[in-house]
Formats: structure tokens, C-alpha cells, sequence
């Protein structure tokens, strides 16, 4: 599309192009004519080729899905040689019922942000994950919990932090990003404003669970009083267990009827935490991301690697205003810039053309996605597709 000067500069053209010219007159005028000439087609084409440079990158769409869902149970040392079959169809059955949760809700045609709550939500409530019911204990012997929501119609989010009374926190980050003026609330502050929700609250000990509690104190033996940086190294190299001790996070990603995305992050954080440590579920744009005009993303992972890689908000970048596809973007952030920092992890993300990309580079990672008329797949390790 040509602006006003472009479209006066090319009248002024024409005219000088229809201009007759006998051959008969001046050939110095004829020359200066040509001359002028060369220089409106310069001035022309110059003037074309930046509005083209500040235009907005946009994808070229293709066919959109109906409705899609995916999800992750955290990422991590996840081998089939550590797993009893037992253990592998549990994990299996409770991603498959929370595809199907929100899979469920999609296809009624409720919004993408319903989804992800109702997906999120079965696996807070399982003590196979590191949320909700399943969390992780602090260095206190606490369970503290984060979790965010993001829209990506209007980029509307709400996230949550420290939270230890909540049943499901991810119903509080989206109290939060409906009904307040805020983003981000923590602690006691974000209970109490929970609580005036009318959200359901637990006792502290429904969080507790042998298991978790049994990781924290083998990582307390583990640990040295003060460890530097290099030794963190060497103890994560050689026990995949206290590496572990940095993950686990559940989230969902769901493209609905109305071509809206969505993506909302629960977590119980790192095992042994201290000072209040916040990873990147809560912190938009890092672990929890989500705009109609790129994708929707829920990483899991170390979360200050997410942090510094402004994870969620990088995909979507690249996408923007890269040209890449998501499976492209999502690949470069998760399997290259990660990397190169050290960071372990992985992320789940949608499109809304109901694209989906699933990478990570860590062993394992609990995942799975349905698609409209598809059946659930469900996968846990590395060689599976």
C-alpha cells in the first residue's frame, strides 16, 4: 500500500513518461529528460522498499485446527529404566484425563482460558506432579505454590505466588487477571484476596505427601552448608536426583472454537527452596505466555534459565518478527539458546491455526495433546513421537 508522497511522486511520473518528446528538439533536453526520469524511478522504488521494512511480520496462515489442547507434567531425568510399568501407566492415565478435561470443555465451546483451568486442575489435584496436591516441600518443610493464566485475545494475565492455603492455585491467577486491576500478587496478600474470592481453601497438611517429603530430606543430606557454583555442577552430573530438584511444573495450552489461545502454569516450585525463592511459572513472558497473534506457551524446566530467556515472550518473538513457524521458534529458544546457557527443560505451545510444538532437552518430560476429533496421545520420553 503506497502512501501520499508515494502516489503524488508517481503522478509527477506519468506525466513526465506521456510527456512527448519530438526528436527534433534539444538532445540535451532529451538527456536531461531521461535523467530525471532514472531518478523519480530511484526515489520511487527507495521510498516503496521502507514502508515494506516497518511493516508487522506476518505468518502465512494456514488451514486452522477446530480446537486443540496440550499439556506437560514437568520435564526432567525421566527414564523408562527408572520407571515400573505401574508408574508409567499412572502418569499415562492422569495426562490422558486431563487432556480429556480439556478436551471436554473445547468441545462444548467454551473459551481456551476454561480449558486450561480444567486441565491444570486434574493434575493439581494428583500427587504425580509437582503442583497443587503433589508439591514440593521449601527448606522449612513448607509447601509454597505458584501458577499463572494468560488470555491471549487481549494479553489479559494473572499470576500468584507463595501460596499455601489455596486447593488450586491456578483458579487464584485467574482470579486474579479477572477480577482485580492487577498481574502479580504473592503471599498472604494473594490468600487474602483468594479468600475474599470465595476460592476453596485447605489445611496446610493436604499438601503432604511421604514422597515429597522424602525427596527434601534426601536433598538435605545431600547438600553441603555452602555450595559454589562448580560443586552445584558436579553433584548434578552425578545424581540425576538433586538435579531434579529444580523441576516440576504442570501446564496446558488450548486453541478453542472462536480461533482464541491460552495458557496457564501451575507449580510447587524446587524442592528445599529458600528465601522465598519465585521461578518462571508466575512471571509472564517467561514461563507463561500467550497472544492470539503468535502462540501460547507453559514452559517447565530451571526456572532461571526461563528467566533470563524471557522463555514464552522470546517464541513469540521469533515468530513475529523472525518468520519463523512455532515448531521452528520453539526449537531455536528450547534446544539452542537454553542449551547454550545451561538451561534444562522444556515447553508445551499452540498456535491459532492449532499448530503444536512440544520441545525439551532434558531426558523426559510428561506431555500430550488432542486435537478436535482426535484421540488423546500421550507421551513421557525422549524417543517417543
Amino acid at each position: 500500500m503506497m502512501d501520499s508522497f508515494q502516489k503524488n511522486l508517481l503522478n509527477y511520473g506519468r506525466k513526465a513518461i506521456f510527456y512527448p518528446i519530438s526528436t527534433q528538439e534539444n538532445p540535451n533536453i532529451v538527456m536531461k529528460t531521461k535523467l530525471i526520469l532514472s531518478i523519480f524511478f530511484g526515489v520511487l522504488l527507495w521510498s516503496c522498499s521502507q514502508n515494506t521494512e516497518n511493516q508487522e511480520v506476518k505468518t502465512t496462515p494456514t488451514k486452522q485446527a477446530d480446537f486443540a489442547l496440550a499439556i506437560h507434567g514437568g520435564a526432567g531425568t525421566i527414564l523408562k529404566e527408572n520407571m515400573t510399568p505401574e508408574q508409567d501407566a499412572a502418569y499415562r492415565a492422569k495426562l490422558k484425563e486431563a487432556l480429556d478435561a480439556g478436551y471436554a470443555v473445547l468441545e462444548s465451546g467454551c473459551t481456551a482460558l476454561d480449558a486450561v483451568v480444567s486441565a491444570v486442575m486434574v493434575m493439581e489435584d494428583s500427587p504425580l506432579f509437582n503442583a497443587g496436591k503433589g508439591a514440593v516441600f521449601t527448606n522449612e518443610g513448607k509447601n509454597e505454590m505458584d501458577a499463572a493464566i494468560m488470555n491471549g485475545i487481549d494479553r489479559n494475565a494473572g499470576a500468584v505466588a507463595g501460596l499455601t492455603k489455596v486447593k488450586n492455585p491456578i483458579t487464584a491467577a485467574r482470579a486474579v487477571m479477572e477480577n482485580s486491576p492487577h498481574v502479580f500478587m504473592t503471599g498472604a496478600g494473594a490468600e487474602q484476596f483468594a479468600e475474599e474470592q470465595n476460592l476453596e481453601f485447605v489445611s496446610p497438611d493436604y499438601f503432604y505427601t511421604d514422597f515429597r517429603f522424602e525427596q527434601l530430606e534426601k536433598i538435605r543430606e545431600t547438600e553441603k552448608t555452602e555450595l559454589d557454583h562448580s560443586s552445584l555442577l558436579e553433584m548434578e552430573l552425578g545424581d540425576p536426583f538433586f538435579k531434579d530438584r529444580k523441576f516440576g511444573t504442570v501446564g496446558a495450552v488450548a486453541l478453542d472454537k472462536n480461533g482464541n489461545i491460552a495458557a496457564a502454569t501451575s507449580t510447587g516450585g524446587m524442592t528445599n527452596k529458600r528465601y522465598g525463592r519465585v521461578g518462571d511459572v508466575p512471571i509472564i513472558g517467561a514461563g507463561t505466555y500467550a497472544d492470539n497473534e503468535t502462540c501460547a506457551v507453559s514452559a517447565t524446566g530451571h526456572g532461571e534459565y526461563f528467566i533470563r530467556n524471557v522463555v514464552g515472550h522470546e517464541i513469540a518473538s521469533l515468530i513475529r518478527y523472525g518468520r519463523k513457524s512455532l515448531s521452528e521458534a520453539a526449537d531455536e529458544v528450547v534446544m539452542k539458546q537454553l542449551v547454550e546457557m545451561g538451561g534444562s527443560g522444556g515447553i508445551i505451545s499452540i498456535d491459532r491455526n492449532g499448530n503444536i510444538a512440544m520441545p525439551f532437552n532434558s531426558e523426559g518430560m510428561y506431555r500430550g495433546y488432542r486435537k478436535a476429533g482426535e484421540e488423546a496421545k500421550t507421551f513421557i520420553y525422549k524417543d517417543e513421537n
